[in-house]
């Protein structure tokens, strides 16, 4: 009865959202340091391969209904963290470790050559990180939406009591109980909520009380949240050398126009912006296709050309024409 009543919700999504969950891709697992890694990929391994990595507590969905209509150019993957979503737990979650797995889930489904890694919010921070130490192994990294701000000792302090309130779990009686007190951090405007209750969905698992009842929670783990990066993020983002991207929404209030500029500066080399209008943070969530229209057009010029480096070059050149 649940799921009808969910699909009772879902009876007027557009038409591609239809098509895209009806090609649900092949899932698959891979080891890393011990720990299953859970992805689905779709498209052609021999296709260039993409990479998806979702935000902090999210999962391999968040990226589900978009993936398909990256895949009929490329192979799309789209991972589960560890403490996250399907993937096993760990004691602790060092962030290169984050790094390792989003490395792993490429080769372990097949991808030829180096994949661009496409990262949201935290998972972009983790794509930073990627990007940093593993850089000679991709051919860029996607930044959506994701704040590296200025370092500042009040703003760290407050993201930190933000991440402490979450390290606590609740457990509700039912599914439909835990689904209605999904909410998006930070909060924005939603009117695409049949793309929430898809995320929702699942992003809830059934667990067994203390006293022997079948409750429901949510899928990340708490202790991801103890540990945030190993050194600083912008100090990280500085030491990327691979070819990036940043796409921030319009209307953001994560990444500031003023953020973004001090994001650009840090890069210090070659670096394509885009602002989607009319965005939030959530971009996957208020504007999914406009998103995916930005991925393919960058994804298709970066195949086309190469970056130039080094001082007074400000844009890339087409392949041929260096």
């Amino acid at each position: 009865m649940a799921r009808l009543a969910r699909l009772a919700r879902l009876a007027e999504p557009p038409l591609w959202f239809r098509e895209a969950l009806a090609d649900p891709g092949v899932e698959g697992h891979v080891d890393v340091g011990g720990c299953p890694i859970h992805y689905i990929r779709w498209g052609d391994p021999a296709s260039p391969g993409v990479t998806l990595v979702h935000g902090g507590g999210g999962h391999a969905h968040w990226w589900s209904y978009l993936a398909p209509m990256l895949s009929r150019k490329y192979c799309v993957v789209a991972l589960d963290l560890s403490g996250h979503g399907d993937s096993g737990r760990r004691d602790s979650y060092p962030r290169e470790v984050w790094t390792q797995e989003i490395m792993a889930v490429g080769r372990d489904a097949g991808m030829q050559g180096k994949p661009v890694v496409v990262g949201h919010s935290m998972g972009g921070l983790i794509s930073v990180l990627a990007a940093a130490l593993h850089g000679d192994d991709l051919a860029g990294v996607v930044l959506v939406d994701t704040p590296v701000r200025r370092p500042d000792p009040e703003t760290e302090e407050a993201a930190r009591k933000r991440r402490g309130a979450l390290n606590r779990l609740f457990t509700y009686s039912t599914r439909e109980a835990a689904l209605k007190r999904f909410a998006l951090i930070p909060p924005q405007p939603v009117e695409n909520t049949y793309i929430v209750d898809h995320i929702a969905w699942h992003s809830v698992r059934v667990v067994e009380t203390s006293d022997g009842r079948t409750g429901w929670t949510w899928k990340f783990h708490p202790l991801i949240y103890i540990e945030y990066f190993p050194q600083k993020v912008h100090e990280v983002l500085a030491k990327v050398r691979c070819r990036t991207a940043l796409i921030r929404g319009e209307l953001s209030t994560s990444v500031t126009p003023d953020t973004h500029a001090y994001m650009v500066g840090l890069l210090d080399r070659n670096v394509t912006e885009v602002e989607i209008p009319q965005a939030y943070h959530h971009l996957l969530i208020d504007q999914p296709l406009a998103l995916v229209a930005t991925l393919r057009a960058l994804l298709s010029d970066w195949e086309h050309t190469v970056p130039r480096h080094g001082p007074g070059s400000d844009r890339d050149t087409t392949t041929g024409e260096r």
